[in-house]
């Protein structure tokens, strides 16, 4: 039987902390209720003695998230404990996460006091907040730099006085993982009573360990590792929430798991970096642009045939669609094959050969291939296959009005009209389409990209259309009017899903 892990999130804490990162209320209570949604165990919610800000985040989230512990930051102070407290009133499963440093240098440097002081003031701290909730963590601040003999005899007083969980900090980030996985096994070895308590790892990214650091701590017996999405936090940042997830389910032999779904990992870093304006960075593990993305030709021919020959995890399992084939110079004809046939292309060897040749050329004089410049390198080599063509649109929408198209199509050379409503301009024009041909498609994705800040914008639309079978087809467009772009990306799907069905009415006069 498999050991539990309990992932502890301090997204909304430490991860918070990152200069222009800062959240309201509201936006905090999203981020929760998504962490929930991933099956977090322990939500950090904040530090409510720091700010009202702050006291009323964590009040609020207590309120809005039930299955999780909420869990309030306070310094090894009776107030900030008494704040911490109040604010955690109304949480169904509360937790005070209490400390104090333990290093040379915070002991000396920081706290001006001494080793015997800063052990009474942790076992005070302790004692003090077991008399608001009886889920107290204990925080040994930069343990990854303190001797462990020392850190032992605190952690042995702590638990001795009540808390529940111990926080072994690698604060600066310093250690190596053979020496904090080594920190880990000495308190497991040496700590009276340790068996009473939970160990859990708080490693930040300084030297870029974090990761190896808590999996480290874990294997040596720690039972809750503290962790970001996307590993944001202070400095270089904290150690990253899906990168330990799929680390345990991905090595199965080292028999931990957790209560994450791990297919809400995408979206759930999608959304921390939206609503914190923290970009992820394209080669960032399991959640960057580039996690499942290929280029190279031999890598791309491979992950085809079998995704495992180049893919540890399946993409799917972090709620990711699919790999991506990225199309370069560096491409073979598997892959340029493959994306053409998402395309709705399906070429016999002597094409493939063509294309290929024709693609090299564009492939010399630009970094990557867009599916766009495939659709006109196809039409190209193949002609025009544009069946169906926007002849006029008109379109009335506005505030307290029901939008109004008025379509008119020249489908192989005849005019065909319509009228339509909807919930908008784009809604309204695609149902008077809809009205003329009889097609059973389901609109997957429509993406508007504007190519400047401008009014003057020039709008790029991709529309990704389900046949019945289930089958993608993929139309784009370009226009400074984003409906009309919209429109024609839609006919351009459509004509790329084959013979078609109309309603045919004839316009002489418009």
């Amino acid at each position: 039987m498999a050991d539990q892990l309990y992932i502890f999130d301090t997204t909304l804490r430490d991860g918070e902390q990152v200069p222009g990162c800062k959240l309201n209320t509201e936006e905090k209570i999203i981020v929760a209720k998504a962490l929930e949604e991933l099956g977090v165990d322990i939500i950090e919610a904040g530090f409510p003695i720091s700010s009202p800000g702050d006291f009323n985040s964590v009040r609020d989230l207590s309120k809005a998230t039930s299955r999780p512990i909420i869990c309030a930051l306070t310094r090894a102070v009776e107030k900030d404990i008494e704040v911490a407290a109040e604010a955690l009133k109304y949480a169904k499963r509360k937790r005070i996460h209490t400390g104090i440093g333990t290093s040379f240098f915070h002991i000396y440097h920081k706290l001006m006091s001494t080793e015997g002081k800063v052990l009474e003031r942790a076992i005070d701290a302790v004692r003090y907040a077991k008399k608001y909730v009886e889920d107290v963590e204990f925080y040994a601040e930069d343990a990854g730099r303190s001797e462990n003999e020392y850190l032992a005899r605190v952690v042995e007083a702590v638990i001795a006085a009540g808390a529940t969980v111990i926080n072994i900090p690698d604060t600066t980030g310093y250690c190596l993982p053979e020496m904090y996985g080594a920190k880990i096994k000495y308190l497991m070895e040496h700590v009276k009573g340790i068996d009473k308590a939970i160990i859990s790892t708080h490693c930040h990214n300084d030297l870029g360990m974090a990761t190896a650091n808590s999996i480290m701590g874990v294997t040596n017996g720690a039972r809750q590792v503290e962790v970001t999405m996307n590993g944001i936090g202070e400095r270089a940042g904290n150690t990253s929430l899906e990168e330990v997830v799929m680390t345990f389910k991905s090595h199965k032999s080292l028999n931990i798991e957790t209560n994450i779904n791990t297919k809400n990992i995408y979206k759930t870093s999608r959304l921390v970096s939206n609503l914190m304006n923290m970009p992820v960075q394209p080669n960032k593990a399991i959640v960057g642009r580039n996690a499942f993305a290929h280029s190279s030709g031999i890598h791309q021919d491979g992950v085809l045939k079998l995704r495992e020959n180049y893919e540890i995890i399946d993409p799917v399992e972090v709620g990711v669609q699919e790999s991506s084939i990225l199309l370069s110079a560096r491409s073979g004809r598997a892959a340029l094959r493959h994306r053409l046939s998402i395309l709705g292309y399906s070429l016999d060897e002597d094409k493939i050969d063509e294309i290929y040749e024709h693609f090299l050329k564009i492939a010399d004089t630009q970094k990557e291939i867009s599916d766009e410049d495939l659709e006109n390198l196809m039409g190209k080599v193949h002609g025009n296959k544009e069946h169906i063509r926007l002849d006029f649109l008109e379109v009335k929408t506005g505030k307290d009005l029901i939008p109004h198209a008025v379509v008119r199509l020249d489908i192989l050379g005849e005019k065909m009209k319509a009228t339509g409503t909807g919930v908008g301009g784009i809604d309204a024009a695609l149902n008077a389409i809809r009205s003329i041909i009889n097609k059973n498609e389901v609109i997957d994705e429509i993406l508007i990209q504007a190519f400047s800040r401008t009014t003057l914008a020039l709008g790029k639309v991709h529309v990704q259309l389900k046949n019945e079978g289930g089958k993608m087809f993929h139309g784009f467009a370009a226009h400074q009017d984003l409906i009309t772009a919209s429109i024609e990306a839609y006919l351009d799907a459509v004509n790329k899903m084959g013979p078609l069905q109309f309603n045919m009415i004839k316009v002489n006069e418009f």
